[in-house]
Order: C-alpha cells, then structure tokens, then sequence
C-alpha cells in the first residue's frame, strides 16, 4: 500500500506553490506594468506566455508520466520552473519576462498532470474525489495568500526595512523594481521544493485507463467530434474567463475608481481567491443536491450580472463585486470538464488532455482585454471587460445544451443516472 498522509500533504503544497506564483501576476501587473511602461495589452501578453506554456505542454507531459516516473517528472519540472523564476529575477526586463514565465509554465503543466493520479494513489482511490476538491480550495487558497505577501515584501522594501529577508531582497533587487523580490523568493522556493523532491521516496504511479493519453490517431478521432470542440471551447473560455477578470481587478480598480493600490491587493484581487475558496466548498454542499447543469446556469448568470454591476456601478459596488466574481467562477472549472468527460463513453485521458489545453484561454483573453482598454480612453478597461460577458454567456449555455451520459450523483440518487439531462 502506498498511501500516505505525508506524502497528500506534499502533493498538496505543490498545489499551493502553482498557485502562488501563477497568480501573483494580478497584484503585481500595475507595478510591472510601470517598470516596462506597457500598455494594457502588452501586460495581458504576460500572462498569455504562462498560459500558452500550460496549452502546449498538457498532451506531451501525459506522454511523459507514462514513460516515467512520477519523481523523475516533478524534479524535471520543478528545475523548468525554479530556472524560469530566477532568470526573470536576475535579469528583469520585458524581454526575458516572456520567456521566462513560458519556461515557468512548462514546469507547472508537468506538475499539474503528475500529481493528480499521484494524489489518487498517496491518499487512495476511494478518497480522490475528496481530495480531489480538498486541492481546488488549496489552490485557490494560495492565490489568496500571495497578494499579502506581495504587499508585505515591498512595502518593507519601500520602508528601508534592514535585516533579515527583506534587508536580503533588498541588495538584490533595482531601486525601481521592489516586485523582483517576489521573483527571487519564488526561486527560492521552487528550488527548495526540487531538493525535498529528491529527498523523498514517492509511489510508483500506475495511470488508470481515464488517465492515459491514447495514441495520435485517438487524438484524430476525438476531435472530429462536435461534442469535444464544444467543451474545449467551454475550457477556453473557463480560463479566459478566470484570468480575465483576475488580471485586470487591480488596474480598473485604481484607474476607474482611484483605489490605493494595497486596497486593490488586499481586499479586491486577494478577495477574489478568497471568494473561489468559498464557492468551492458551496459547490461541494450544492452538487450533493442539485443537478451540475442547474448549478452551473445558477453561477454563470450571477457573474454576468454581478459583472455588469462592479463595470458600471460606484467605486463601493465595485470594491464588493470585483471579488464576488470569485464565488461565481468556483464552479466553472471542475463542473465543465466533469459535464464534458461525462458526455463520451471512452478515452477519458485522451479528451482529458485536450480539454487542459483548454487553458490556452488564459493567453487570449487578458491581451483582449488590454487591447480594447487600450483604444477607449482613461476608462477603457470598463469596456474591456465587457469581454468577458461573451465567456460567461457561452459557459452558461453549456448548463443548457449539456447532455452528459452519467449525471452527478444527488441525495436521492445515491446511483449517477444515465442519459440524464
């Protein structure tokens, strides 16, 4: 038996660190963005280079973990990673930026296929569904924890703060330039994690069969079909979705309602994670009752409207909504690829790895964004985020059209029901 407490409590600190430096992106963009002097949409291309890595590199890391192990494609792919971040560190500039954060995201890809079926077999199969979710709100957790980090590291930047880690930061960042700490501690703990990796004695990881992705001629196969390209898109626009909004909460907050820049850290963009932590633990209690469709129509339609309410309402509105859209957007994820992986009979892990290149939707819609903002005016991001109305309306249809062959188990139905709407 291979299970072990320890080793779900490793996976799920990989789990945090994605998340954390993944994230840091959207407290951090107003201040990279004046270092470089980049427009809107050239900061939205800061986050398409992390997410373009995540879309090419799914399909090829469920190639590797097959031929693998799963320690030898986590020490690969924190060294990715751990290389990405100190390069972007010791040499800050938006030219370096761009390929640092796609090395970054290669790294990440790798980690995000290994330590799910690693999750399956250090906690047991018949406990992955709940850790499975444990790791969501983890996720999510992380990302609502880093913006307080950045806010303490360069405000003690900023102060003259001597001594200890921020005395240390200090001698190795630019005078005009305190975020590059964050970079420099990122490497730190990238590379820590390559060493405890190497010192632990992981399980072998034997891929179930939804797990494996098939051959290029069952890659062929799926995307001939209409079913599949409908829910990538829905992936796409998931994504797009999440870090359109992310991205861009701090900078509409300060150039649309004159926010202080610590407020838009602490209360909008970490409330955003903040509020996706608790709507995932909603959605654990709501999918025990409710029909995933219904839920998923229930969550889009409220972040339609609670989108049009923080775009066009007062800064107060604003300052509670733009973190609302978290709750909304908790579901999306796990209910469509749930929905979508429920709506074919076979080959699982194939459709599972072109779903995750899904991901590319992060690499579209902030740069979109950006170069609509970009074109109209001082108050342009109010109608660059009206963008992502166009996201949220075609994940909503999905709660429609969905026909899955399997639907969620609710209480009343212990047993999933096939053919079921």
């Amino acid at each position: 038996m291979h299970r072990s407490l320890f080793k779900v409590g490793l996976i799920m600190l990989i789990f945090v660190v994605i998340s954390f430096v993944t994230n840091i992106l959207d407290p951090m963009g107003t201040d990279v963005q004046a270092s470089f002097r980049l427009t809107e949409a050239q900061v939205g291309y800061l986050a398409s280079a992390l997410f373009i890595a995540y879309a090419v590199m799914s399909i090829p890391a469920g190639i590797l973990v097959e031929k693998f192990s799963a320690k030898a494609v986590l020490l690969v792919a924190f060294a990715f990673s751990a290389a990405g971040a100190l390069a972007f560190a010791a040499r800050p500039s938006f030219a370096v930026a761009i390929p640092a954060l796609f090395v970054i995201g290669v790294g990440f890809a790798m980690l995000q296929v290994v330590i799910n079926p690693l999750l399956r077999v250090s906690g047991g199969e018949e406990h992955y569904a709940f850790f499975g979710n444990l790791s969501q709100m983890i996720f999510a957790l992380g990302s609502t924890v880093s913006p307080h980090l950045y806010v303490y590291l360069v405000s003690g930047i900023h102060e003259g703060k001597k001594g200890g880690l921020i005395g240390a930061l200090t001698r190795l960042v630019p005078g005009n330039m305190s975020w590059v700490a964050l970079y420099w501690v990122f490497a730190a703990i990238l590379g820590t994690m390559l060493v405890v990796i190497a010192l632990v004695r992981l399980p072998k990881v034997a891929l179930a069969e939804d797990e494996k992705v098939g051959s290029f001629s069952t890659i062929l196969h799926l995307l001939k079909s209409k079913t599949v390209w409908a829910y990538f898109v829905g992936i796409v626009c998931y994504v797009g979705t999440e870090q359109g909004i992310a991205t861009k909460i701090k900078p509409f907050l300060m150039n649309c309602h004159q926010v202080d820049p610590d407020l838009a850290n602490r209360v909008a963009v970490s409330g955003f994670w903040g509020a996706m932590t608790l709507g995932c633990a909603v959605g654990l209690v709501l999918l025990k009752l409710f029909d995933a469709k219904k839920i998923l129509v229930v969550f889009m339609a409220g972040g339609i409207l609670t989108l049009l309410a923080a775009l066009f309402g007062n800064r107060t509105t604003a300052l509670v909504a733009l973190p609302m859209m978290g709750f909304w957007c908790s579901v999306g994820w796990p209910l469509v690829f749930a929905l979508a992986l429920n709506s074919v009979d076979k080959h699982h892990g194939t459709f599972a790895g072109i779903l995750c290149t899904g991901i590319l939707g992060g690499a579209i819609l902030p740069p979109l964004v950006g170069v609509i903002a970009d074109h109209a005016g001082p108050m342009g991001l109010r109608y660059g985020l009206l963008a992502v109305l166009g996201t949220f309306a075609y994940l909503l249809l999905i709660g429609f059209w969905a026909n899955p062959i399997i639907s969620n188990a609710t209480l009343g139905k212990s047993e999933p029901q096939a053919g079921q709407a």
